[in-house]
Order: structure tokens, then sequence, then C-alpha cells
């Protein structure tokens, strides 16, 4: 099977919330789920909200993040993840 790379945004609660803490345990479950974390960025939303954006790269027979995406949508502080895109690794 091929390999996938997903980003996710991540939309924390309110402006104010510990971003590095969601990160951490978002990274956690992403690992416990069978993917490998790559790049993670801090994108500004608006009122000075911070989405955290997060790629990483998985087995594609591992099938839907669905799962994963209920895991970190339930971490404190978070209001909301998306799926933002996927793509077949090549090579």
């Amino acid at each position: 099977m091929a390999q996938v790379i997903i980003t996710f945004k991540i939309m924390p609660e309110k402006p104010d919330c510990d971003l590095n803490s969601i990160q951490e345990q978002a990274e956690q479950f992403i690992k416990e789920f069978g993917g490998e974390v790559g790049k993670v960025e801090k994108a500004p939303v608006g009122f000075g909200l911070i989405a955290l954006v997060m790629m990483f790269v998985m087995d594609e027979s591992l099938g839907s993040t669905e799962e994963l995406e209920d895991k970190i949508q339930q971490l404190k502080d978070v209001a909301s993840v998306e799926v933002t895109d996927v793509r077949r690794a090549i090579g």
C-alpha cells in the first residue's frame, strides 16, 4: 500500500488556549494511530485566533482518519478538527 500525507487544521476554542499542549497531545494520538508527524504550523485565523496545521504521513491501509479526528476534537480547548488535504506520497 502507498503512503498518504494528511493535513489537519485544528481550531482552538478561544485565542488564549495552550496550543503547545494541544499540539503535544495531538502528536501523541497521531503516533498511536500509526502516523508520523512531519510539519506543524501555526496559522492566524482572525481576531487573535491561531489554528494548528499539522501534516503527517500514514499508510493508506489504515483507512479513514475519522476516529483520530474525533479523539483530537475531544481534547480540552479544541473546537474543531478538519482534514484540509489528502495526498498520496510518490516515491
